[in-house]
């Protein structure tokens, strides 16, 4: 798989108004969350949402957007939390999302760092981080419920097995996101390869 990950970038002013939507429903959702008191949701989407608009930022294009399927995949969370009705499913959710996040990463670390990344090593990333960002995401949880009293992990309606078995079904389905994520992303970043490029600022 040759190219470059930069070619995800697209100047197409169809491309860039989808993304701007996808953007709009994030700071839609971290505005009502914060609203909610609900900080760790304000924060995932506020974080997703600042991460679409570094590449339009930064190149001052504002039709230098990510492909807006990416970014729709990152948001997923937001939707499954909505509308998902089975742990197994809210979590293939974020852990989509999260793969998603890391391939957004890797673009914007090779466009904008030194750090140059091959697709095929973007996709090793998009496996890695996803299943890593599982175990970081419980502890995170975790130290919420121990430190504000919430009941992300530590639900005392469930005993310690379930919370474990909880726990180890989310790692599962944190490692089935990261590989089939990891795969499609190969086929898509294929595709897209030859796709056309941003402005002259892409390739400075």
């Amino acid at each position: 798989m040759d190219g470059d990950v930069t070619q995800l970038l697209r100047d197409q002013r169809v491309n860039a108004a989808a993304a701007w939507l996808v953007v709009v429903m994030l700071v839609a959702v971290t505005v009502g969350s914060f609203v909610r008191g609900d900080l760790l949701w304000t924060g995932f989407a506020g974080a997703v949402a600042a991460l679409a608009l570094l590449p339009p930022v930064l190149l001052r294009h504002r039709h230098a957007m990510l492909p807006w399927e990416i970014l729709l995949l990152a948001a997923l969370p937001v939707v499954g939390r909505l509308f998902a009705t089975l742990p197994t499913t809210g979590n293939l959710a974020m852990y989509l999302s999260v793969a998603a996040i890391a391939l957004i990463v890797s673009v914007e670390l090779h466009v904008f760092t030194p750090v140059r990344m091959t697709p095929r090593f973007a996709v090793v990333f998009v496996v890695i981080a996803t299943m890593a960002t599982a175990g970081a995401w419980a502890v995170v949880r975790w130290t919420a419920d121990l430190a504000l009293g919430t009941t992300f992990l530590l639900d005392p309606a469930l005993s310690d097995h379930a919370i474990e078995e909880g726990l180890m079904w989310e790692f599962v389905a944190s490692t089935v996101a990261g590989i089939g994520a990891g795969v499609v992303f190969a086929y898509y970043v294929r595709r897209q390869i030859g796709v056309e490029r941003v402005p002259g600022e892409v390739d400075a």
